[in-house]
């Protein structure tokens, strides 16, 4: 089956994962770590990108970002994607790929799930046994958010705010909601619509996507027409 081209949908918030090829390390050491982000904070804006969270892990990365136009989202990535590469293969002396194919990507409907994919991001290193707290974790946009240090190219999306009235007020809500977690229905859901290419969202948030775009948004079911579904089913 042919693969569907990817969302990319101007004014929403967008899901990203790159991953390294064959699962391996996308990052050697604190120095290509700080590019990568160096990278990311000079081409956002370059690209009308909004990026409003982000998680860097060994072999792979999460953005949670909002594109103003439709070609922003895969220009920005493409920018970003060519330049580390150079980069890491010139500094590890290397050659060749180190991207899992193309980075995938998913809408999301920001009033139910951009909080709750903020949080699944921040949890992903301790999912991963690599620490106790989302905290611990230097390279993502928790401590951000936390008020431990301040990211100046991480733009909030407006729902962030209205988590309190005040910086400290935001940030103890936002804390408290990563402490909380999220269901590992929505965990599941995030990760597969994600790889998929599928939106997030209720069946209304759907209906109205599909009318902006001629691309499917959701899994058909087996042995049956494709049809519009809620995407938490």
């Amino acid at each position: 089956m042919a693969r569907l081209p990817r969302l990319s949908l101007p004014g929403l918030p967008h899901h990203v994962i790159q991953r390294g090829n064959n699962r391996q390390a996308i990052v050697a050491d604190t120095g290509d770590r700080e590019r990568l982000l160096s990278l990311w904070a000079d081409q956002a804006p370059r690209f009308g990108v909004a990026l409003h969270a982000y998680m860097l892990m060994d072999n792979h990365f999460h953005l949670l970002v909002t594109p103003t136009t439709a070609d922003g989202l895969p220009q920005f990535m493409q920018a970003v994607g060519r330049s580390y590469v150079r980069g890491f293969n010139d500094r590890h002396g290397r050659s060749g790929t180190l991207w899992e194919g193309r980075y995938r990507a998913t809408v999301l409907h920001a009033e139910r799930y951009l909080l709750p994919c903020m949080v699944y991001m921040d949890l992903n290193p301790v999912r991963a046994g690599l620490v106790v707290e989302a905290r611990e974790h230097a390279w993502s946009s928790h401590q951000h958010y936390a008020g431990l240090r301040t990211d100046r190219f991480v733009s909030p999306h407006p729902l962030y705010w209205t988590l309190g009235n005040t910086p400290f007020a935001r940030e103890a809500a936002y804390t408290d909601l990563v402490r909380q977690g999220i269901p590992t229905r929505d965990q599941l859901l995030l990760t597969e619509a994600t790889l998929q290419g599928w939106a997030v969202g209720d069946p209304a948030f759907v209906a109205a996507l599909q009318q902006a775009t001629p691309r499917r948004l959701v899994k058909a079911r087996a042995g049956r027409r494709p049809t519009l579904q809620t995407s938490e089913r």
